[in-house]
């Protein structure tokens, strides 16, 4: 939504003319000087203002310079410029609460519900036995065998990198956690698993 700056040809010649404005930090030249000036000084903390209302920095500048714009046009009917702050913040929620009225709602009404049926979460509590469970089982294997087990599954190394590591073959690494699988698979703690 934009609205107009100047109604007559001879404002928006005045507008137009870089002689007889001030370029002012948003682009636009303004015939009142002290106009200029406030937003000059005190832009950055409206734009602040406009960033709490829209989560969208983009948003909050075109809420701000459409705010401005407002200001603008109103600059000669504001009697006391010490509440300018206090003008443009109130500007700035009317504008938001505005556009927030006049949204798109893409929803439709349907005798089915498009969502799939979701699965239900697995229980934290009962995630967090399962890995102690599987880490009390990992401590058990033989250092060596635990050390390839962490690299190649906590870790998610190959077997080659696995086996760089350690400073042994690759073949030397298939075997060991094809071994210590055969544990883990044996033991009681983990049954629940299987």
């Amino acid at each position: 939504m934009t609205t107009p700056v100047c109604t007559n040809a001879s404002k928006a010649a005045l507008l137009s003319s870089p002689s007889h404005g001030i370029e002012s930090r948003y682009g636009a030249y303004a015939p009142y000087a002290s106009f200029s000036s406030y937003v000059r000084a005190r832009g950055p903390v409206l734009l602040r203002t406009a960033r709490s209302l829209t989560a969208n920095p983009c948003d909050a500048e075109d809420l701000l310079q459409t705010a401005l714009t407002k200001t603008y046009v109103a600059w000669e009917r504001i009697e006391d410029h010490r509440a300018l702050d206090g003008y443009v913040r109130r500007a700035l929620l009317n504008t938001r609460t505005s556009q927030w009225r006049k949204r798109k709602v893409d929803e439709f009404a349907c005798d089915e519900l498009p969502e799939p049926e979701t699965v239900p979460a697995p229980d934290p509590a009962e995630q967090q036995v399962l890995h102690d469970a599987m880490w009390r089982a990992v401590m058990k294997l033989p250092d060596r065998q635990r050390a390839m087990v962490v690299l190649r599954y906590y870790e998610d190394l190959s077997e080659a990198q696995t086996a760089e590591v350690l400073g042994v073959s690759v073949g030397t690494v298939k075997s060991a956690v094809s071994r210590a699988l055969g544990k883990l698979r044996e033991d009681p703690e983990l049954a629940p698993v299987r």
